[in-house]
């Protein structure tokens, strides 16, 4: 069966002497893999097609498991993220997050078109922490393990200094902070950051200034927030934090 999908490249690998197997999220069919023959051929004409964070108009053929391109076109090279190695490590995060967290199914249109706002907000010069932290959070939200942030998980409190708390699924107040003793505290910025975070569609992401004690909570919050419910191990997130080592 024939398909065309408008889709963003994630993972791209050798394949033979001259091909590459390439992983897609599409705009209409979750994620695929497909076959891309002759891609590390000099005069290929779908090698372009098959860099990381390529978005791109894919023609392919697929009964089932693997599909082969038969003809593409590229919509946004990207190069940019590619050339940079801030912004590479950051999309790289962000590309890696979606193959490994999702399944097929899970990658839908919505995820598609935020990966698409995350790597055009990355190569805007957007606070990629900020930009990352809103994608990671509509990962939770697609894999079903977004928090409840309006009021106290326990309590139903919604007034007071507020502690995230994984364990729960979202916050507790003072009172009940007792409950989970590695629950994370949040500054009054940090708390309504988050919320934005959850109902903010990335597109509309507009230039944000954030003070660096707020960056850090929200980075935390986040990091506590994915590895109580993914827990997955990516090679893209210790590269990250090994360049946050060495900017200190």
């Amino acid at each position: 069966m024939q398909y065309r999908a408008e889709g963003i490249v994630i993972r791209s690998m050798d394949y033979g002497e001259g091909n590459k197997i390439v992983t897609i999220v599409t705009d209409s069919f979750g994620k695929t893999g497909l076959m891309v023959r002759g891609a590390k051929k000099a005069r290929s004409r779908h090698g372009s097609l098959a860099q990381p964070f390529t978005l791109g108009e894919f023609h392919y053929f697929r009964n089932t498991g693997l599909g082969t391109l038969s003809h593409g076109e590229i919509i946004e090279s990207h190069h940019v993220l590619r050339e940079q190695l801030e912004l590479a490590a950051y999309a790289a995060y962000a590309a890696e997050l979606t193959d490994k967290a999702l399944q097929d199914e899970e990658a839908g249109r919505y995820i598609f078109e935020q990966l698409k706002a995350c790597f055009a907000s990355l190569e805007e010069g957007k606070d990629p922490v900020i930009v990352t932290g809103i994608y990671e959070m509509k990962i939770l939200q697609a894999a079903g393990y977004g928090p409840a942030l309006g009021e106290c998980a326990s309590c139903g409190n919604a007034a007071g200094p507020m502690a995230l708390s994984p364990r729960t699924g979202g916050l507790l107040c003072g009172r009940c902070r007792s409950r989970d003793p590695y629950a994370l505290v949040l500054g009054d910025g940090a708390l309504k950051l988050l919320r934005l975070f959850a109902g903010m569609d990335l597109g509309r992401l507009g230039n944000v200034q954030v003070k660096d004690e707020t960056r850090l909570q929200l980075k935390q919050a986040m990091r506590l927030l994915m590895d109580a419910h993914l827990g997955i191990p990516l090679k893209s997130r210790s590269f990250l934090d090994q360049m946050d080592k060495f900017s200190i």
